[in-house]
């Protein structure tokens, strides 16, 4: 009988934040932002604590998987979790399929200080300079406008086509969809020069 060894987990740091594995204690703050409306605008709707708790977990397992994931993100001032961002292999069949998409879901107290951007970066070090990805994506609604602004910050280049996610229902004003996309020559040509230099 094989058996089979999980990958290293990777969690990166930046000057802020903490992207780490998820704990039991990140359930209740969780199931908090998922249960907010001002979160969850441009979903389908709310989740219930069942339906966050198990999101929780299967972006666990996957971290486990892969190495890396929806990371839990954290103040590593205070080790308060605020929420989400990472990299993820979406599950919808998408027009764009396969992909890796980047994307993010903070506590709304934590809107507006840099955080999901700051940690955006680092998950797109992750997955240009450590698992060579030739591209990364990212989707949402089109009338996210604060999601797309991040977008635009790491330096994705927005589709001309739209498209409609099959996993919002008909008839939705959510299901149409814009993304964005960025290729790993884009992103290594806005890195500083010292980035990727030989250590002494």
């Amino acid at each position: 009988m094989q058996t089979r060894i999980a990958p290293a987990l990777i969690e990166p740091e930046t000057e802020r934040l903490r992207l780490r594995q998820w704990r039991e204690s990140d359930l209740e703050p969780f199931a908090r932002l998922n249960a907010d409306p001002r979160v969850m605008e441009y979903f389908p709707r709310p989740l219930v604590r069942a339906e966050s708790d198990a999101l929780a977990g299967r972006i666990a397992a996957l971290i486990e998987q892969r190495s890396w994931g929806f990371w839990a993100a954290e103040l590593k001032a205070s080790g308060e979790f605020i929420g989400f961002v990472g990299l993820h292999v979406p599950s919808a069949e998408l027009p764009f399929s396969p992909c890796v998409e980047i994307g993010w879901r903070l506590d709304f107290r934590y809107w507006g200080y840099g955080y999901a951007t700051e940690a955006a970066e680092a998950a797109l070090h992750v997955g240009f300079a450590g698992q060579n990805l030739t591209e990364i994506v990212a989707f949402t609604a089109v009338d996210n406008l604060r999601s797309r602004a991040v977008m635009r910050r790491l330096g994705m280049r927005p589709d001309p086509q739209t498209f409609q996610h099959p996993a919002v229902p008909a008839g939705s004003p959510l299901r149409e969809h814009c993304l964005y996309r960025l290729g790993r020559g884009e992103w290594m040509e806005r890195q500083p020069e010292t980035a990727f230099s030989p250590r002494p």
